[in-house]
């Protein structure tokens, strides 16, 4: 896909705008993030531009995931994390701010003051059938 010329992730992946890259390859390269939630935050984006999740290339995805584990646990080596959240935000509305897909490494501490809520909540009664139907019709 070719890139966008507006996009501030493009522009970083074509070397006109700086980023401290971490790792990189013909397709992937991740980053610290310039607006980090806690030191050795990273950022991971394909290196051609897809605004979101489903319109990732599976094989894109595969190579992008399968660098996931790697970068992690250099993560925890360099930061001292106790861990990471693995993040990403899919379309506006899902808190995505930069329209090129992309994946937050974001090391945590015990006490570091980061969150997020999570309302679980339960299917009524039959409904979890429904769905469960729905997703194996789309996914035939």
């Amino acid at each position: 896909m070719p890139a966008d010329a507006d996009c501030v992730f493009c522009k970083i992946a074509s070397g006109q705008l700086p980023a401290s890259i971490v790792r990189q390859n013909q397709t992937w390269m991740a980053f610290l993030d310039i607006t980090p939630l806690s030191e050795g935050h990273l950022l991971v984006i394909p290196k051609d531009h897809y605004l979101t999740l489903s319109e990732l290339p599976d094989e894109v995805c595969g190579q992008i995931g399968s660098a996931l584990p790697t970068l992690g646990r250099a993560l925890i080596q360099v930061t001292g994390a106790d861990g990471f959240n693995l993040l990403q935000n899919n379309g506006p509305v899902a808190g995505q701010v930069v329209p090129h897909v992309h994946f937050h490494l974001i090391p945590r501490r015990h006490d570091d003051g980061l969150g997020y809520r999570w309302n679980a909540g339960k299917y009524a009664p039959g409904r979890e059938a429904d769905v469960i139907s729905a997703f194996r019709n789309a996914l035939a």
